[in-house]
This record gives structure tokens, C-alpha cells and sequence, in this order.
């Protein structure tokens, strides 16, 4: 039983230095530093060290879940799947991340729940949203620039046998914009 370390800094200017202390400092016998990569990257090389240096029994710390997860989705899998494997995981400016502990498990299992929630929620709020906007005649992404003109425009010269390409330059469009707007006129 180990206690292994994990630091992660964004950017090659960031020095991760402070954070390797800290941990050695909490008792990390080894610690796994990336540099430059992002915390929603799941195959950062030094975190994949990490992931195979760990066995049952082990301890992941981190400074902050941040470091190892850059979503509360993202860092309860990582912690679901630690757990499955028989690895604790400690926080050390977040104290109820401590999975060590009966209390620290209980914590996490609430925090689970309303991360969750929380997603859940939002996920349904964003879908009750798009029907009521489809139900008023709206449409999401960005409008249209293919216009009445143009669009009659473009079958005119389409009768002529120009090319896609040529009926969007002389529309002042691209190619697939013509292709889409012909293709739903056809409809």
C-alpha cells in the first residue's frame, strides 16, 4: 500500500513544482507530473503512468479534483473507477474527498448523488427547452443566408446546369449552402 501523487499544470509556463511538494509533503511516495494537458484529456501520458503505476490498496493524491478531472461527471468516474479497482483517492484542499475513510466514502456517495442530479437537471432542462422553442417555430443554430433571392436565384441558375460550386460564387456562398438550401427546396 502506497500513496501515489498525481500533479498537472495547463501550460508549458506553469511550474508544477509547488504542487509536487505538496504532495510529497502529505506523504507521496511517487508522484506523476503532466505538463501542458488539459484536465478534460483523458489520455494524458503521465496520468495513464499513473493509472497503471496504481493497484489495490493504493492512494491517489491530488491537490484538487481539478487535477486529474475537468468535469464533476469526469471526476466521479475516475473515482467510480478507482474504487472498483481497490484505490483510495484524497484530496488535499477538498476533505470530503477522502474515500479512506467510512465518513469520507459516505461524503462522496452524496456528492455523487447530487452531481448527478445536477446533470440530470440540466439535461432535462435543456431539452424542455428546445420543445418549447420548436413548438413556437424556432429552430436552434445560426440563420440561414441563403434568402428567398437567393435561393430562387440558385434555381435558376441550377436549371442552367452550373456547378454547386459556381452558383456559390456567384451567390456569394459556399458550395454546401447551395447544396442544403436546393436539397430542402426539393423537399
Amino acid at each position: 500500500m502506497s500513496c501515489v501523487g498525481y500533479a498537472r499544470v495547463s501550460t508549458h509556463d506553469q511550474d508544477a513544482a509547488a504542487q509536487e511538494a505538496e504532495l510529497r509533503a502529505a506523504g507521496a511516495q511517487r508522484v506523476f507530473v503532466d505538463y501542458a494537458q488539459s484536465s478534460r484529456r483523458t489520455d494524458r501520458p503521465e496520468w495513464e503512468a499513473c493509472l497503471d503505476y496504481l493497484r489495490s490498496g493504493d492512494t491517489l493524491l491530488v491537490r484538487r479534483l481539478d487535477r486529474i478531472a475537468g468535469s464533476d461527471t469526469m471526476a466521479l468516474e475516475v473515482i467510480r473507477d478507482l474504487e472498483k479497482r481497490g484505490v483510495n483517492i484524497r484530496s488535499l484542499t477538498e476533505p470530503v474527498i477522502d474515500t479512506t475513510s467510512p465518513m469520507g466514502r459516505a461524503l462522496f456517495g452524496i456528492v455523487a448523488v447530487f452531481a448527478q442530479l445536477r446533470v440530470d437537471t440540466i439535461r432535462e432542462n435543456t431539452r424542455l427547452g428546445l420543445a418549447h422553442a420548436r413548438a413556437q417555430g424556432r429552430v436552434g443554430g445560426r440563420p440561414t443566408v441563403m434568402t428567398s433571392e437567393r435561393l430562387e436565384a440558385a434555381q435558376k441558375l441550377r436549371e442552367s446546369a452550373l456547378s454547386y460550386a459556381a452558383i456559390g460564387r456567384a451567390l456569394g456562398v459556399g458550395k454546401s449552402t447551395v447544396q442544403r438550401a436546393l436539397a430542402r427546396a426539393d423537399r
